[in-house]
């Protein structure tokens, strides 16, 4: 006899399942991640046709089975229709959704992380269907929140290298700063020009013993190595500071946006900003590189913001 259990969660994916039913990804409050059979769920009249889809939150009841669980009972408490109604809310709640799944954890209650989407779909499914900049606005403040409870929060307010605060200078209209997604953060250009002067100038020679020598490069770390023959080689290794590459530069405008985006009166003032665009970069590849794994719905992004580029600009 299978036992049972009651869980409260958001379906964050769905897919074919046999020959009529579906399997649905459940974020729960209680458990976390459940992955539950909705049976007869493709099926014209079933019951569980409507509240298997995406992003609808249920009342659970769920057998327990070998392989996979099933759900036997559903009740809808909330769902987001005005999602489905425009394709770029729709692609930013399922960019949101795969950050989830990323971090999200099974077996574990994930009730700050169950809240914390439904509260960034909430905000996507109140814009207005034509206010197209303030969904990468959205969509970035969403992004950064998930990484922040994941503890990936990049760091944005002092440079990577020199530990400095960091303040953006908009007397200077080509004043910018670097990203170093490697680095964790921002990175101020003039101390990795000069990290960078420093290491050219430096090269490592140790004799080990007559008759052999090596040196390393501490920009390439090649070690470079003669000897003679019958004579034994004994290497120093030497650390040297490694230099971050830079992924991407943030002008005055976009470093300040980027530093107040924990804070939610950020969207009041900016929403409707040009630079969002390559914030939601930022975040993007920050968020690929540490999950280890690319986020396909970035691509519907990309093709949705490209179409309505007149609209966004």
């Amino acid at each position: 006899m299978s036992t049972t259990y009651k869980a409260t969660g958001i379906n964050l994916k769905a897919q074919g399942f046999g020959e009529s039913d579906r399997l649905v990804t459940v974020l729960t409050v209680e458990f976390g991640l459940v992955r539950a059979v909705a049976p007869g769920a493709r099926k014209q009249n079933s019951s569980l046709g409507g509240r298997s889809g995406l992003f609808v939150v249920n009342e659970l009841l769920i057998a327990k089975g070998r392989s996979l669980d099933k759900i036997t009972q559903a009740e809808t408490i909330k769902s987001y229709p005005g999602l489905a109604k425009d394709l770029g809310k729709l692609a930013a709640s399922q960019y949101l959704a795969e950050i989830v799944l990323c971090q999200a954890l099974s077996e574990q209650p994930q009730q700050e992380l169950y809240e914390l989407l439904n509260k960034h779909l909430s905000r996507l499914e109140a814009l207005p269907n034509t206010d197209n900049k303030s969904i990468l606005a959205h969509l970035s403040h969403g992004v950064f929140h998930l990484l922040a409870l994941a503890g990936l929060t990049p760091e944005v307010q002092i440079c990577c290298l020199t530990g400095r605060s960091l303040k953006p200078d908009f007397t200077d209209p080509h004043w910018q700063v670097g990203f170093s997604i490697s680095a964790g953060g921002t990175v101020d250009l003039q101390a990795l020009d000069r990290l960078k002067a420093e290491a050219k100038k430096k090269t490592v020679g140790v004799v080990a013993e007559p008759g052999a020598t090596y040196s390393t490069s501490p920009l390439s770390g090649e070690v470079k190595t003669r000897s003679y023959p019958h004579s034994p080689v004994f290497q120093t290794i030497v650390h040297q500071q490694e230099i971050p590459v830079v992924s991407i530069c943030l002008n005055a405008t976009e470093l300040s946006i980027v530093q107040q985006l924990s804070q939610p009166e950020i969207m009041q003032d900016t929403a409707r900003s040009s630079s969002w665009s390559s914030i939601e970069l930022i975040l993007r590849q920050y968020a690929q590189y540490h999950f280890g794994r690319p986020i396909r719905s970035a691509a519907l992004i990309d093709s949705y913001f490209a179409a309505n580029h007149d609209a966004t600009v």
